[in-house]
């Protein structure tokens, strides 16, 4: 199934589930915004990496947080589905912004028990190295809702919106973790170090 739909071309990747704040000055996209407020919300965050790339995220508007004087605005959006973009006008016939044809990925939400649980315990550890307290006992918790808190590049981050099944979605993110993992854990000894670089030490004597 195709739609066409308003595109906001973006360096950023956004995900289904996730809220993105978007800060709107162009006059093309505050036009956007104007036309979607009246016919349903919805449009499409194209990503742009250096070009333009297939895969993007259609979100729903939720609110126009702000207004200012010059016409500028905060709207808060909400992440839907990843789309594919089919074809791609810019500008879209008598707008100012650009729009297209895409197509909708199926998504597979199922996850073997092992694969998640393995999943969850390299997010705690993860988590507890920064120091961020977070709920990954919530019914909405997927890899999209935590990938942009993991410290990927945005190539890494397109990569995971253009796979289809969240049990790969987690063992990409996995592969993720165990590479990096190593390296926090040397920092926070190395910091552990330094704290007590500055404090008395009870030294034991050496026998030469």
């Amino acid at each position: 199934m195709s739609s066409y739909i308003p595109l906001f071309p973006l360096k950023l990747v956004a995900f289904p589930s996730e809220q993105v704040n978007l800060h709107i000055f162009e006059p093309r996209y505050r036009q956007l915004i104007h036309d979607i407020k009246e016919s349903g919300g919805l449009f499409g965050i194209a990503v742009y990496i250096d070009k333009l790339m297939p895969f993007g995220t259609e979100v729903r508007l939720q609110e126009i947080s702000k207004v200012y004087e010059d016409g500028r605005m905060d709207v808060k959006t909400l992440g839907v589905r990843v789309f594919e973009v089919i074809t791609f006008d810019n500008p879209a016939s008598g707008k100012l912004y650009a729009g297209g044809k895409v197509v909708y990925q199926e998504n597979d939400p199922s996850v073997a028990k092992n694969i998640y649980d393995e999943f969850v315990f390299f997010l705690k550890e993860f988590f507890r190295l920064i120091g961020y307290e977070i709920d990954l006992s919530s019914a909405l918790f997927s890899s999209f809702t935590v990938a942009h808190k993991l410290g990927l590049k945005i190539e890494e981050e397109y990569e995971l919106l253009r796979i289809s099944s969240e049990a790969d979605r987690q063992q990409f993110l996995i592969k993720h973790l165990k590479r990096i993992l190593p390296v926090m854990r040397d920092l926070e000894k190395a910091k552990d170090r330094i704290k007590q670089n500055g404090h008395f030490k009870n030294l034991d004597p050496l026998d030469f």
